[in-house]
């Protein structure tokens, strides 16, 4: 089969659609098909790992959605050569993750020329909402089958845009997170991953590490912060230049997943907005004790399998760090089995399916 997976986000920034996007280009290419990604950012050349073809177009720009800062293209002339790029492919079948997002998806919505999929990953509303629905009120007319990443991104796919969507899941290479062996630390080494942006929550990882180390009498915590954002200067000071707190900036997958496989703990500490909780999962894959923020998509995905904290509570998340710490071995071996429910290969053996559904229903137009 031959198919296209369009992000509507740049790989160049890290992302869970991007992530996404990438690691079901590897398994859908591994098991013999033609994938063609296409994300904006004309000016990455980074060489992913993944054996599609990938193609990045258009200028980018930053702007504010969910909370966070979505790395789009607004360049309209994106809209020709989309077309074009897909055209000369000649796909069976178009995957687009989070539709509704600009830019480079409307287009092929729009020309409804080849059986689409959308995943929808969004959770909740969005400043831009009352703009974008009446637009997308007419190009939904062009998914001939719809998926939701959760529970949540299905209420609003629906409620939002009207949009009847079947509920799959993120998926995790579970492979790729175990390349690097399990290294258990002789200290305590607290992980964590992801944007540097206020809604994840990293703030209160921080306070909680930093108040462990002034209080307790059981030795010191170390923090290590993986990922780059807008508020890294401003948790750089909060965290005062401790010896205990490390930023390490945004790792490529081998140097992030060996850290993840020589944590003590990971903690995942969003406050809000996350639709469904991959990192959460990705973290009990790596047979490390995890502790998540008690937010709807951290509790749908970790199947009580791991440790929940109020999310912006630092004492709080003291404690559960502190309890993670003694995890069993069979508690960590029964959150990893878990986890590996979740995988891409689980995951891209239903997306075919739904493939073939779309060829149908595409056909019967």
């Amino acid at each position: 089969m031959r198919i296209v997976l369009v992000s509507p986000y740049a790989l160049s920034v890290h992302g869970g659609v991007q992530e996404q996007t990438l690691s079901m280009s590897r398994s859908l290419s591994e098991r013999g098909h033609d994938v063609l990604v296409i994300a904006p950012d004309g000016d990455d050349t980074t060489h992913y790992d993944t054996p599609a073809t990938v193609r990045c177009l258009g200028s980018l720009v930053s702007v504010r959605a969910n909370g966070s800062r979505a790395p789009i293209t607004l360049q309209l002339s994106v809209l020709r050569e989309t077309r074009r790029l897909v055209e000369e492919f000649a796909p069976d079948v178009v995957h687009l993750h989070e539709p509704v997002a600009p830019l480079l998806g409307w287009s092929l919505l729009g020309a409804h020329r080849w059986p689409i999929v959308a995943t929808f990953h969004r959770s909740g509303g969005f400043s831009g909402l009352r703009y974008v629905r009446p637009l997308f009120a007419r190009l939904r007319r062009g998914v001939d089958a719809a998926v939701a990443v959760s529970e949540s991104a299905q209420r609003t796919a629906q409620e939002a845009f009207g949009v009847a969507c079947s509920v799959l899941f993120n998926g995790i290479d579970v492979a790729t997170l175990r390349r690097s062996p399990r290294k258990v630390p002789t200290e305590s080494v607290i992980v964590t991953v992801g944007r540097l942006e206020e809604r994840k929550g990293v703030a209160t990882l921080i306070e909680a590490v930093l108040a462990h180390n002034r209080e307790s009498e059981e030795g010191a915590w170390r923090l290590c912060i993986v990922g780059d954002g807008p508020e890294r200067a401003a948790l750089e000071k909060l965290a005062y230049a401790s010896p205990a707190v490390t930023f390490v900036g945004a790792l490529a997958n081998p140097e992030k997943n060996e850290l993840l496989r020589s944590a003590s703990v990971i903690v995942c500490p969003a406050l809000r907005g996350e639709s469904f909780g991959i990192v959460v999962l990705e973290a009990m894959a790596c047979e490390v004790p995890v502790v998540a923020s008690d937010i709807d998509g951290y509790r749908q995905a970790s199947g009580a399998q791991c440790l929940l904290s109020p999310p912006g509570d630092s004492s709080a998340m003291v404690r559960a760090i502190e309890e993670a710490l003694r995890t069993s071995p069979q508690a960590i071996d029964s959150a990893t089995a878990y986890a590996a429910q979740w995988s891409m290969s689980a995951l891209v053996d239903r997306y075919e399916s739904i493939y073939a559904e779309a060829i149908e229903h595409f056909a019967s137009r």
